[in-house]
């Protein structure tokens, strides 16, 4: 038997961890069993379903590597095939078509819940066998069985039980001719010859409900794993305030793919104390007993730990090659200075985000005419002397490398009987504007010698200025 696992998302917003991490999951069983990935968008909530976020999963899938073996399915190109499994339904005595009007279904609801009863539906059109009347609109529900329960085992939850006296006859095609979730889910799965379900637990209760048609259409029903919701760390249901996002938000905001699935794995998921895994190690490893039976609490400190880790050790071509979207971006042409990758390993351990990257490192590309508020303390009279001398042991340089840079930096410093930080600090002020930069040979190497020599020019005048009294700090 070939695994057949399926991500089956509606589109009708933002995709978000949640929804993201059951795609993880359903995808490393397929891939770890050997078996086939299927994407299937359910889109029959016409009023809420929209292109925009249709587009937004299939984006959030690819940038994640999430590559799915069919699909996507739409299933508002599927509606003849939920209607015809309907009629045959029909047909064969376990569905038919209700004509009650809203304002009785009403009055039923507000009548049991009067009487402190569970709300449903109760039989009136069960067994009247009524023909379809096209001038009346009406329901085809699906003649549940009254009697006996559904059980079945879990594969996180365990063994559940339901009793078929607590579910009703619920609707499987609405009066506009759409199917409704419950139904559209179960045609497709079988369909698709879907032979594992994992989803959230927010779908136990239709679970039962689904088994029931399953056994319906004579099929044997998928296994079926329902995983606990995530939740924010106080313990509530996650949300924005929680710092939980779009999963493409994520990628806008400079987080790697391979961090963002490496978190969502562990969000539920172990195996032993291991934190860090490789996208094989997950598949090598994965398995559905593993999953965790308690709900899952977002941490956003351990997402950016882990974006600061695969920075740090990804391929600098890599973590270049993603760099790029966040310099244009910010409007920052990176043509118009040192390589990416460069960058990269200049400021892998400075930086927790791409995006942030991206914004301090602006000044290897772009002049400036300020310098930070901080900075300025480290820009005094005392050290033209000082300046000026490093300045034209750089432009007798010529060979303009990490060494031969490093080096010159120690010989000024002796020969002005300074530490190094005292030589560094005014020197990186100069030519970044700002006291935060790589060691300070690297950054010099980065800027390239004409525009440090520039910049360099540029902080003399400046310190000319504030001794000869011309001008004020700015």
């Amino acid at each position: 038997m070939t695994i057949r696992t399926r991500f089956a998302p509606s589109p009708t917003g933002n995709l978000h961890l949640g929804g993201i991490r059951t795609a993880l999951y359903s995808w490393l069983y397929a891939r770890n069993r050997g078996g086939e990935f299927i994407l299937r968008i359910e889109d029959t909530d016409q009023e809420r379903s929209t292109k925009e976020a249709t587009q937004l999963i299939i984006d959030s899938m690819d940038w994640l590597g999430l590559n799915y073996d069919a699909g996507p399915f739409y299933q508002t190109d599927r509606l003849d095939k939920y209607r015809r499994a309907a009629e045959q339904l029909i047909e064969e005595g376990l569905a038919y078509r209700c004509y009650c009007p809203k304002e009785r279904l009403t009055e039923l609801r507000e009548h049991q819940l009067a009487n402190k009863e569970k709300p449903r539906y109760d039989g009136c059109c069960r067994n009247k066998n009524l023909p379809a009347n096209k001038d009346q609109p009406f329901v085809i529900r699906f003649k549940n069985s009254q009697e006996g329960s559904v059980n079945f085992e879990d594969q996180v939850l365990g063994l559940l039980s339901f009793q078929n006296s607590e579910l009703d006859d619920l609707i499987i095609i609405r009066t506009d001719g759409f199917p409704t979730y419950n139904f559209s889910v179960v045609v497709d799965d079988l369909a698709m010859k879907i032979t594992h379900v994992i989803r959230g637990t927010d779908h136990v209760n239709n679970t039962p409900r689904q088994i029931n048609l399953f056994h319906a259409f004579n099929a044997t029903p998928p296994i079926y794993a329902h995983i606990p919701m995530v939740l924010g760390n106080d313990g509530t249901k996650l949300s924005k305030r929680h710092g939980a996002i779009g999963v493409l938000q994520y990628r806008d905001e400079g987080f790697l793919p391979e961090a963002v699935l490496n978190y969502l794995v562990r969000l539920g998921w172990s195996h032993g104390n291991q934190e860090i895994f490789s996208r094989d190690e997950m598949i090598k490893l994965f398995d559905i007993k593993d999953i965790n039976k308690a709900a899952a609490s977002f941490d956003p400190e351990k997402l950016l730990w882990l974006n600061r880790h695969y920075i740090k050790t990804l391929d600098p071509q890599i973590v270049a090659d993603r760099l790029k979207p966040l310099m244009e971006e910010a409007r920052i042409n990176y043509q118009n200075g040192p390589a990416l990758d460069e960058i990269v390993i200049g400021l892998r351990e400075r930086a927790e985000t791409l995006h942030e990257m991206a914004t301090k490192s602006r000044y290897f590309y772009e002049d400036f005419d300020h310098y930070e508020e901080d900075a300025k303390k480290h820009l005094t009279p005392e050290i033209i002397s000082f300046v000026e001398a490093f300045k034209q042991l750089l432009e007798k340089l010529e060979s303009w490398t990490d060494e031969s840079l490093h080096q010159l930096i120690e010989d000024i410093a002796k020969q002005f009987d300074l530490k190094l930080g005292k030589v560094a600090q005014p020197i990186r002020v100069a030519v970044t504007g700002s006291t935060v930069s790589p060691p300070l040979n690297i950054t010099l190497r980065l800027i390239g010698k004409q525009r440090t020599l520039k910049r360099i020019d540029m902080a003399l005048v400046y310190l000319k200025q504030i001794k000869f009294g011309n001008q004020s700090p700015s």
